[in-house]
This record gives C-alpha cells, structure tokens and sequence, in this order.
C-alpha cells in the first residue's frame, strides 16, 4: 500500500494513547482513536517503531528488530479472552488516565500480569486458540524462537551497568562466553533449562501480534493508512546482534569496535553519540543483503509504509571508535546503499517507504532518496528557526513529493518552541509569513496542510494545543523521554470536526 494522493495525519504513538494501566496499548482506546481519525478526516497513523524496550523505554533501542512491545499488549482483552480475570487486573497501582508513563512502575506490575496470563493461556486455552498459537509459531520461526531464548537468557543473567543505574547491560558484557559466543553445546542447554520462559516469551509474542493484526485490519476498513518506523540501527543489547555478530562491526570478543550517530546539528552541539554497533557492509553484501530484505519484509507484513529513520545512513554513517564519549570525534564512511535497496526492490517489488533526511544532508543522500523515489521530510520548526531563503524546510521551497511536518517525535511541542524563541526570531517568522502567530500550533498546522507537499503530518500535541511538559523526545538526553500520554476527552472540544474541515479547506481529507 502507498500513501493517498494527497492526504495528512496524526503522529502519535500507541503508549501515548489513552486508557488504564498505566500506558497506551492495542486495546480499545487505539480503536477510538482511529475511529478519531475518520472523523477528522486524516488518512495517516503514523508511530514510532513498536518493538520491545528496555530500561531508557527507547523505541529506537529495541531488543529486537521483528518483535513486538509486550507493554502495548492490551489486557483487557486478554481478560475478554479469559486468559485473565477481572481481579487480576483489580491490583493495579496505576492511574487510569495519568499523563505520562512510568516505566519501572508498569513493568513491575504489568509483567507479573502477563505471566498470570499466558500460564492460563497455556493450562486452558481453547483447542482453536491453541492452533493459532501453533500457526503463529511457524508462520515466525525464524526470528521467534531465537528472541524467546535471548529473552529468557537476559532474565536468567539479570546484568545491570551497576547497583544504581536503571540500565540492562547488554549480553556481550554479563552473560557466560559460551552461549555469549553461540556455542551449540551452549545454546542446546540453555534452550532446555529455560524451556518455560521461552515459551513465555514466545506467547506474549502471540498476544501482541493477534491485538496488533486485529487493529490494522479496523485502520484498513476505516481508510487509515499505518505509517510504520524503522530505525536504521539495531542495538547492541538485541537478538539481532548476538545471533549474526559477523554482520557488525565486533571484536573476536564480541565487543564493539564503532558505534554510530550523527555529527553536531541543529539538535546538538555535540552531535548524537546513539551507541548502536556499525554493520559490516561488506559481509552483509557478501550473503544478498538477507538479513535486510527478511527485516523489510516483516515490517512490511505489519505496516502499510516504512518510515526510515536516518536515511542518511544508508549513504554514509557517522562512525564513532566506540571509546570516545561524544560524536564529534567519529568521521563519514560510505555505504552501499543503491546496491541494498536494488537488491530489496529486486525481492520484495514496489517499496513503499519514506526518508527521514534530517540533518545533514549532502548530495549523495538526495541522489539515492529520488533514485528510488523515496519522498523526504520538510520540518516547518527546523525552517522558521533560521530564516534564510535558501533554508529548505521554509514553505517555499517545499516539493510536492515529499512529507511536511510541524514538528516531529523529536522536536518540541509547537507551543512549546515558540515560547522558546527570542523576541528577534518570533519577529523574523512575523516578517516572513506577513504576521505574527496567534496561535502556534494550530497556525503552524495551518502552513502545513497548505503546502504543496503531497503529504502533511502534525503530532497529536499540536493538535491539542500543548506545550513543552508534553514533548515526547529531547535528542542527546536520557532521561524523562517516550512517557507522554494523552488524556481521555480529547475530542470534547469538536477537535475532529476541525481537523476535518482544515483538511478539507486544503484538498487533503479522506474519502470514504
């Protein structure tokens, strides 16, 4: 599936949705939220990625790049199901409609829930339900089997950088050599001492999958198209890399050797040191790139079109040799991306992905993005920021084929933002646009959904008029992010019928 002809949407991801718990899930309030979108007249979701996360709650930092979070897993229908019983769910500690999500509470009552759930799943669960369990384990055999035993590995060996930090560490650091190394000796004992949590893990893949099938199916009848996320790096700490080290750049130890980020930029000074290792590209060429068509195409089975994040990466990354503390140390190595994506379009046919091409953007990356057709970002807040003609993300220089953004997961609230800004540059938007903002977020909107970008895309703070205490992300810190969540109510003010009449003002609302 491609994106409409010209359309816009919502960024919100699924833990900020409302509801009890603690955090946004699958369930119900995901469905009022796409039925939200109908009525408003939006044809996009789009979400960050949606796999499993560890302490810093990062979905860019996921443990694996094919599962699903078990935190989004929505209880209420597991209770629905009768894996789970209405007092299992009457201890919950958590407020039903809070703000934002705190972590270490919800795993720490959320997880024990599950397990209730999925020991009753598999005690009693019907013959019909058990046959889909079956089904859905050899339709994912591939990556389940080997993230359900990475999962249970990295309970057993509990690591932690140290007694105070709230932080995993990663499998290279804490576990055994010899099933850190893959020994098959290894592997084949460890496979049968932690037979139970295996099977745990690989039913809470089970749930997440059923609730998430389900709730693509409601956006496709309803005419939402699902913008997925796909962080170009995966993280040390995943199944990813301690089952194909080869295809990173590791010492014989297993340890990393470069880790990736970007250089100084309109979000740090310092530039982004994220940590992730660096693919071995030429390994990965040697072998047709499988790892990367069998990544594409699963997300591809789960979403209708792939944002990638960092596209500038597959042109060139930011290596950083992996004992420097910040990024400006690191330096551009090229990557062969025309023969990646050859080879994917090759396998899979039409791709139906977009760039994320922020940053620093040189030549190559805009040769490789149109070579392929990929649509690129225009960010009103990163164009107003520096008024200067030749700024691209400023409304004029905007190209049809191409996504328009207020602002995205990583910037601020436009609220917020504006009341950040000096007095000189509030007068500097004035004199471009022929006016002041009067009302920042929905006037920013505004701008959006009139250019002449194809596509037009707002996060669901701006629609609701927030300010800075709802931002979602603040590159190069680690604390404090991904916890947001919208309240219940937030069509009590007609907001729908707003958004509707925006879009359709400027050619951009759903048909039926």
């Amino acid at each position: 599936m491609d994106l409409p002809a010209r359309s816009s949407g919502i960024l919100l991801h699924p833990t900020s949705l409302p509801g009890p718990y603690g955090i946004g899930t699958l369930g119900v309030h995901a469905y009022r939220f796409v039925d939200f979108l109908a009525r408003a007249g939006q044809s996009l979701w789009q979400m960050l990625p949606l796999g499993p996360v560890g302490a810093s709650a990062s979905p860019y930092s996921s443990f694996c790049s094919a599962a699903g979070n078990p935190l989004l897993i929505s209880l209420g229908q597991l209770e629905r199901q009768g894996d789970l019983r209405s007092a299992d769910l009457a201890t919950s500690p958590l407020a039903a409609d809070a703000g934002s999500v705190d972590y270490a509470a919800l795993q720490a009552w959320k997880m024990p829930v599950l397990e209730l759930a999925v020991d009753r799943f598999l005690r009693s669960a019907s013959p019909s339900r058990r046959q889909a369990y079956e089904a859905f384990r050899g339709r994912q055999a591939d990556w389940l089997d080997d993230y359900a035993l990475f999962m249970a590995l990295k309970e057993h060996f509990d690591c932690r950088l140290s007694a105070v930090e709230d932080s995993d560490a990663p499998w290279n650091r804490c576990w055994d050599e010899d099933i850190a190394l893959r020994q098959s000796a290894a592997v084949r004992f460890w496979c049968d001492k932690l037979a139970d949590r295996i099977e745990y893990h690989r039913v809470l893949q089970f749930y997440f999958f059923e609730q998430w099938r389900a709730l693509k199916e409601y956006a496709q009848k309803q005419g939402v198209v699902i913008v997925g996320d796909m962080p170009i790096f995966v993280a040390l700490n995943s199944v990813d890399v301690w089952r194909f080290p080869h295809l990173f750049l590791l010492d014989e130890q297993r340890q990393e050797r470069f880790v990736a980020g970007v250089p100084p930029d309109y979000f740090s000074a310092t530039g982004q040191r994220w940590g992730n290792p660096l693919y071995n590209w030429n390994e990965m060429a040697a072998d047709g790139f499988s790892w990367w068509i069998h990544r594409f195409r699963r997300l591809l089975e789960r979403v209708d079109v792939i944002r990638i994040d960092h596209f500038r990466g597959f042109a060139a990354c930011w290596m950083i040799p992996a004992e420097e503390e910040t990024a400006t140390s690191g330096r551009w190595v090229e990557v062969p991306g025309y023969e990646l994506f050859e080879t994917v379009r090759r396998e899979l046919g039409h791709l139906p992905f977009l760039a994320e091409d922020l940053g620093v953007i040189t030549p190559d990356v805009e040769e490789l993005r149109d070579h392929f057709g990929f649509p690129g970002m225009r960010v009103l807040q990163v164009g107003f920021e520096d008024i200067d003609p030749d700024n691209i993300h400023l409304p004029h220089h905007h190209v049809e084929y191409c996504l328009v953004y207020t602002g995205t997961h990583d910037n601020n609230t436009s609220l917020g933002w504006y009341r950040s800004l000096t007095s000189e540059k509030k007068q500097a938007i004035a004199a471009f646009l022929g006016h002041e903002l009067q009302d920042p977020p929905w006037d920013m909107m505004r701008i959006a959904m009139a250019s002449v970008a194809r596509h037009a895309v707002v996060p669901m703070q701006d629609v609701l008029r927030l300010d800075e205490s709802a931002r979602m992300n603040t590159p190069s810190t680690s604390k404090g992010n991904w916890r947001w969540r919208l309240r219940q109510g937030y069509d009590q003010e007609g907001r729908a019928a707003q958004l509707a009449e925006l879009a359709t003002r400027h050619d951009r609302a759903r048909t039926a």
